[in-house]
């Protein structure tokens, strides 16, 4: 394993108690290990190949902190940074990974295409916004049919309050959700379980404030531009170093904390023309990582691309992601759901682009796109569905609506229950937002507690523009102030009251379905097809390989009774009524004597 794991960054304890320190500068020509606590002490650095300078201290202790002394004699946190316990202006602290006792030896995490995945924010997903407040509420996911949560970014970022994608230190846990250990804790505890830890990680920039790695190294270029700041230099002089910081990124979170799977933020603003893109580097590191562990992850993307590459393996030219999200498919149904929406997502809205959306996956794969002003897009018709993850809901879709209104604030329950129905039958891999199982109705806003007034500043104007459109002269929830975070933090015991009750014994239902029946663990999107039965209805089959189970699932819109006539010579029994006081019913029905009610969805199954 020495190979594989010899470019992760940051201090590494040797077998023999030593600390070995160790960072890319390859353009400075002296750099000096500060040490600040328990005691002052500085410690030449010796230059080894490719830029890479190394230290060894003998008489390492969790209570070490230090710097690094550049050139310039400015001293730094260590890009490579384990754990900043004074946020991202203090000094770093190395991590002996060793000392943490796991019980997960014998955890195998599910397959892909079995997975339920839960999105949860550390901060807001309970009051106290800990990894360890966590735990306690993991038979809760169990109970709903979770088997994996996908955590948002957990990289050191300023202050406590940010959502994450605004870290500066790639492989430091945050400070005020636990550090290192608290995030262990939680993995463990998951794999007890039998829920696996999907990390979001960002690749596509760095935060602004604590942003210290240039200057260490040419981290950053100029080539390029990102709607967040400035683009990573992966393919320009010294990338390289760069490459390898990232890779042995992932790597980092395998290895140290036992993570299943990284999911990877809008990879469409990595920018790489080398000819092996760094996302294909970043994904073959992961495969020799199984391949020398016998541990399977999975590496999911984000991309804004519509292109096939992202999840088709190297030998076709891809990129060699096992998944992707499928923001089209929560497009095409949330613009249904919520006809308002169309002001944010405007070249949605029809029946014929849902089932598109079902039956290949990319809405938009080469048709003009008003929003976009070009053609867009590639077929990705014939591609398996457990290459896609959909959702309803998430951090952006939620929290980029002008007052971070989540689907339950916006539409009745009737069509909450529509939703869940929608997703939960799909031919792909479910992803849960928290508290979209109850019907949360608390926002989920965009905060920060940045420590810069010029920053705090141009992010507050950076929010107005952003909603303009929407709010005319409102100014949006202030993100520095405290209230807007807090506002954000989900309301627990509404999922044991009222209708918040009956929706999540309804979430519960579909997600018992889709494990026991046949033709829901078929990815096949052949054996998937939507017929559109009236204005705002359609039919979604679903059927197993062998074609000898059948589900049918009947949605209805509008405000009428819609008349449906269930194929003859075959026995029907109706599963689940969204209508129904008793919800998940068992009864044979009359194929000649159906009516789907106004806003509702029937299930039906057959078996030959």
């Amino acid at each position: 394993m020495q190979q594989l794991f010899s470019i992760i960054a940051g201090p590494q304890f040797q077998t023999d108690g030593r600390c070995l320190f160790r960072v890319w500068a390859p353009q400075q020509q002296h750099i000096t290990l500060q040490l600040v606590s328990p005691e002052e002490r500085v410690i030449p650095m010796t230059l080894k190949t490719d830029g890479y300078f190394e230290a060894v201290l003998e008489d390492c202790s969790p209570l070490t902190r230090y710097y690094y002394q550049l050139d310039s004699g400015n001293w730094y946190p260590d890009p490579g940074s384990h754990f900043q316990p004074e946020g991202v202006h203090g000094p770093s602290a190395p991590i002996n990974h060793d000392t943490f006792v796991w019980s997960d030896d014998t955890w195998e995490p599910p397959p892909i295409n079995e997975l339920v995945i839960y999105e949860l924010h550390i901060g807001t997903f309970t009051e106290l916004g800990t990894f360890d407040a966590v735990i306690p509420r993991l038979d809760d996911l169990l109970d709903i049919g979770v088997n994996a949560i996908e955590v948002m970014p957990v990289a050191q970022f300023p202050g406590a309050r940010n959502w994450g994608y605004d870290g500066v230190f790639p492989y430091a846990v945050q400070h005020s959700y636990g550090g290192p250990e608290g995030l262990k804790r939680l993995v463990d505890a998951c794999h007890r379980k039998g829920i696996a830890v999907i990390l979001d990680v960002v690749y596509n920039h760095l935060g602004p404030e604590g942003n210290y790695l240039g200057h260490f190294a040419p981290y950053f270029t100029k080539a390029y531009q990102t709607p967040w700041g400035e683009a990573l230099n992966f393919d320009g002089p010294w990338s390289d170093g760069v490459r390898d910081f990232f890779a042995g990124n992932a790597l980092h979170w395998f290895h140290h904390y036992h993570i299943d799977g990284l999911r990877l933020d809008a990879i469409h603003a990595i920018l790489d023309n080398g000819a092996v893109h760094v996302l294909h580097y970043i994904n073959e590191h992961a495969d020799q990582y199984t391949q020398q562990t016998g541990k399977p992850v999975y590496m999911i993307a984000e991309s804004d691309l519509n292109a096939p590459r992202v999840i088709q393996n190297f030998k076709t030219g891809g990129y060699g992601f096992d998944a992707q999200w499928l923001d089209d498919f929560h497009h095409a149904l949330f613009v249904l759901l919520y006809p308002e929406g169309k002001q944010r997502y405007e070249d949605f809205g029809s029946l014929e682009q849902l089932a598109k959306a079902y039956t290949e996956g990319f809405v938009h794969s080469g048709e003009y796109v008003k929003a976009r002003k070009r053609k867009y897009g590639a077929s990705s018709a014939g591609i398996p569905g457990f290459k896609f993850i959909v959702f309803n809901q998430n951090h952006d879709q939620i929290g980029n609506h002008k007052n971070g209104e989540r689907l339950a604030t916006l539409v009745p329950d009737n069509h909450l229950r529509i939703a869940a129905a929608a997703l939960l039958l799909s031919p792909y891999i479910p992803m849960l937002f928290m508290g979209e199982e109850y019907g949360e109705e608390r926002p989920f806003l965009y905060f920060t507690s940045h420590t810069d007034p010029q920053l705090v500043a141009q992010v507050r104007e950076g929010r107005k523009q952003e909603f303009e459109h929407f709010l005319g002269d409102e100014d949006p929830p202030d993100p520095q102030a405290e209230p807007t975070f807090l506002s954000c933090i989900l309301d627990w015991p509404k999922r044991n009251q009222g209708r918040h009750r009956q929706l999540l014994t309804w979430y519960k239902a579909l997600t018992a379905l889709r494990r026991s029946h046949a033709a829901l663990r078929n990815f096949n999107k052949l054996d998937t097809q939507i017929h559109i039965i009236g204005t705002g209805a359609w039919a979604l089959w679903r059927k197993d390989e062998s074609g000898l189970s059948q589900l049918l699932a009947l949605f209805n819109l509008s405000d009428q009774n819609l008349p449906y006539t269930l194929p003859q010579n075959t026995r029907w029994t109706c599963l689940l009524n969204s209508t129904a006081a008793d919800i998940a019913h068992t009864a044979a029905v009359s194929p000649s004597a159906l009516a789907i009610p106004p806003v509702s969805v029937l299930v039906f199954t057959s078996t030959a």
